[in-house]
């Protein structure tokens, strides 16, 4: 793969994919110098990178993408060669709650970069976004890139306007955008209002495991690390005006999930909670990655079974990470979400 030089603003690169990604460029590419602009909302933790807090090629601006001038200000002060678009509010429970910050961020905040960046010159965009904007599969097939987009979430209708405004402004301006659609991520400093930290933490703390309907919703699950390889290929070498689909294969329902997480915290599966569906849940994802693999070669190296092995004791070895996040606010979200329904 050709390498990574010069100055990337990572977005969100103190949430969960970006701060593994800006970890992940700092230790790989010594020529890249990597501004994180993020605006640490409940999610954005300055302690996910505090390894590299010291490093001289790591700058962090606290600041909202929504800010027009700051955005534009940071382009010219860095001379930022290229960006990585993490930035955007990620939960759909939190969506079907209240989908107003999922407009303002996923859509207007990524219009503002979009825009700042035609102004700027910028050499590439790469735009992070999600299968879920595909909608759902029945039993059988997979998304390949050209699959119409369907979202069925206030989160996914967000991120498919998103990846829109994108797509509009390489067709219509000629920025250099690439898109990247991933399947679900886990893996360290993931926060635990997600599905697979959240059966985690739930384990640890002998506290019921919530499971939406009968369990059998299938998602395709992908090691950030992987990820985070991916996307510096597609940085470095994907096409411009292209999307390219970021998955492993390993396709798990929620139950089966859950059952092996309380196999390796040494639990009883009497913590299983089924409880009252969500609105709109998608049946079943799963992504064609035949691209991604014949363009640029790349295929997962990390096992679904061994990465939720890591994941477990990454979490039970840094409670005092997860332990802080379990304050007020956290506690008021989930008794809000799951109310009657978690016990």
């Amino acid at each position: 793969m050709a390498g990574l030089t010069g100055t990337i603003l990572v977005t969100g690169g103190m949430g969960f994919i970006g701060s593994n990604f800006v970890r992940h460029i700092l230790a790989q590419y010594p020529d890249v110098r990597v501004v994180n602009l993020d605006k640490l909302t409940y999610a954005g933790n300055p302690r996910n990178l505090a390894e590299v807090a010291g490093d001289p090629r790591h700058r962090f601006v606290r600041g909202d993408i929504c800010d027009e001038a700051l955005v534009e200000g940071v382009l010219g002060e860095e001379n930022v060669d290229a960006i990585v678009h993490f930035a955007a509010e990620t939960h759909v429970d939190r969506s079907i709650l209240k989908a107003d910050d999922f407009i303002r961020t996923n859509v207007q905040g990524t219009r503002v970069l979009l825009e700042a960046s035609r102004r700027a010159g910028i050499a590439r965009f790469l735009h992070v976004s999600t299968d879920e904007v595909y909608g759902s599969l029945p039993e059988s097939g997979a998304f390949h890139e050209d699959w119409p987009i369907r979202p069925n979430s206030p989160y996914a209708a967000s991120k498919a306007g998103a990846d829109l405004l994108a797509r509009a402004y390489h067709v219509t301006f000629g920025l250099p955008v690439v898109i990247t659609r991933t399947c679900n991520n886990y893996g360290p400093f993931q926060f635990p209002e997600k599905f697979i930290p959240l059966m985690i933490v739930n384990a640890f703390r002998d506290l019921p495991l919530p499971i939406y309907g009968d369990g059998l919703y299938v998602r395709e699950w992908l090691h950030v690390e992987d990820h985070c390889r991916a996307l510096a290929a597609v940085l470095a070498e994907g096409r411009v005006g292209e999307a390219y689909n970021i998955g492993s294969g390993e396709e798990r329902t929620n139950l089966e999930v859950v059952r092996e997480i309380l196999a390796l915290a040494g639990k009883p599966e009497t913590l299983l909670r089924h409880v009252k569906d969500r609105p709109g849940h998608d049946r079943r994802y799963a992504l064609d990655c035949g691209k991604i693999r014949g363009e640029l070669g790349f295929a997962p190296r990390i096992s679904f079974a061994e990465g939720l092995r890591e994941v477990v004791r990454w979490y039970r070895e840094h409670e005092a990470w997860w332990q802080e996040i379990l304050s007020g606010d956290y506690q008021r979200y989930y008794a809000e979400q799951y109310g009657e329904r978690a016990g």
